[in-house]
């Protein structure tokens, strides 16, 4: 059983006059010039963990030339938790970019403070699980019409890509009632150039002035202009479904200030920036997981064909699957796609003994509990029975953080959820699926955000159950 730990407790702010200046602030080694660009750029989660090992939560690194502040592991996640986390930290500096490349004036994840919570309120229902209320059945037949279109037996699979089709068709249907699949490309090539350039600046500016970038761009525009006009007539209409673009349009209605117009574009198919890169490389590192261990691949099989043995789908069947979301959840600690948050300092403030200056750009690295043995035995075993009671070894304080922590924590978490599991137990009641060779180990990307890399693929060996598309 897993014991809760009394420490880590969150690190208190204090009178910075009490603690350590900023420049004691222990700086992790690494070459000249990159300082830890290219340890940090390879394995970005082991890095913080061995970093966080040798030098403790509060360290320096630096990347191509720039030094920020790095504070890790369970402190840090229990600390943004905490009024003082809220106060300290805001998120502007590294969001703003998405809001200017679509001429808005904001992003959600870039506002704080009251504002912040007025969208949150405006989006949490239409991004919560009660989206998918009453639609589960339909759900099954998205994800079958997803499947019809690339799953071929006898083929081999890129997963990554597949997943992310699956997903831009899944988050259409919910939202909006139709499957954009003529903007299917449009949407994963815009949104991963925004990513890469403006969201993880892992990629220089000049992208976006790529002729194809600019293509891509004009067409998510158009189908946001087309949801935008659909949804109005709708509302005129009194015929629009109760729905997260709903709920912005009618806010753009009712409070200007809210939801300006110049923001509809952005907010509207802002779904899509949340969910494709995130989910899909979830569900693609799940199915590595449970298709490493015949046991784990047979258990899900099972679960799966009792739940679709079902006359009818509703919330509880999908809360009622331990496995399968024991692999999902074991699946967003092995390869968390927020390895670190990004935020810059409100004001001074101290943490763990040591100062903060005002404005100071930092990672928070939340993902580090992840893959200790004081949280999790033998951390890197993909076990899908950590997260059962007795064990539960989640639940350890600061021990778990896939959706990310405090204020800014994934709006979209209980949408996600519920989508990853239903991706995961439809294709593999559908499907006999195996790995390349049965020494296979996943490789890995970084970029846009982490997960597997787009050349991962799975052999499609055989059909186990037919599907309704």
């Amino acid at each position: 059983m897993a014991t809760l730990l009394e420490r880590p407790m969150a690190p208190e702010t204090s009178d910075p006059s009490l603690a350590r200046p900023a420049s004691e602030i222990p700086l992790v080694s690494g070459v000249p010039f990159l300082g830890n660009t290219l340890e940090m750029a390879k394995d970005p989660a082991a890095f913080f963990l061995r970093c966080y090992r040798e030098y403790g939560s509060v360290f320096k690194v630096k990347v191509f030339g720039r030094e920020s502040i790095v504070i890790a592991g369970p402190e840090s996640a229990l600390f943004m938790t905490t009024r003082e986390g809220r106060d300290a930290l805001r998120s502007k500096e590294y969001n703003q970019g998405v809001a200017d490349e679509y001429g808005a004036t904001e992003v959600i994840n870039g506002v704080d403070g009251e504002r912040h919570v007025r969208l949150r309120t405006l989006m949490r229902q239409g991004f919560s699980r009660e989206a998918v209320h009453g639609q589960y059945d339909d759900l099954v037949r998205i994800t079958d019409s997803a499947i019809a279109r690339r799953w071929q037996v006898g083929s081999r699979l890129p997963v990554v890509s597949a997943i992310q089709y699956m997903i831009v068709e899944q988050l259409g249907m919910i939202l909006t009632g139709q499957a954009p699949l003529d903007y299917v490309e449009d949407i994963r090539f815009a949104i991963l150039t925004i990513l890469n350039v403006l969201v993880t600046r892992q990629r220089p500016k000049i992208m976006l002035k790529d002729p194809r970038y600019k293509r891509a761009r004009a067409r998510v525009d158009e189908l946001g202009h087309r949801m935008i006009a659909d949804f109005q007539r709708m509302l005129d209409e009194g015929t629009a479904p109760d729905n997260l673009i709903t709920d912005i349009i009618r806010a753009n209605r009712d409070d200007k200030d809210l939801m300006p117009d110049r923001n509809l574009i952005l907010t509207v198919t802002g779904p899509y920036v949340a969910g494709l890169d995130t989910a899909a490389n979830t569900i693609a590192a799940c199915i590595y997981g449970i298709l490493k261990d015949p046991e784990i691949t047979a258990r899900v099989q099972a679960e799966a064909d009792d739940l679709f043995a079902k006359e009818a789908l509703g919330e509880e069947d999908i809360r009622k699957l331990p496995v399968i979301n024991g692999a999902v959840m074991e699946a967003m600690r092995l390869w968390p796609i927020a390895v670190a948050q990004m935020r810059a300092a409100n004001f001074d403030f101290v943490y763990d003994g040591y100062v903060i200056p005002k404005d100071s750009m930092l990672y928070v690295g939340t993902s580090v509990p992840h893959f200790m043995e004081e949280f999790y035995p033998h951390p890197m075993r993909f076990d899908v029975d950590r997260y059962q009671r007795p064990r539960a070894e989640h639940l350890q304080k600061g021990a778990y953080s896939p959706f990310g922590r405090g204020p800014h924590s994934c709006l979209g978490q209980g949408l996600a959820e519920v989508l990853m599991a239903m991706s995961i137990a439809r294709v593999f009641h559908r499907f006999d699926l195996a790995l390349p060779t049965p020494d296979y180990v996943l490789k890995t990307k970084t970029a846009p955000s982490p997960g597997p890399a787009m050349d991962f693929a799975i052999r499609i060996l055989g059909e186990r159950r037919p599907g309704l598309a």
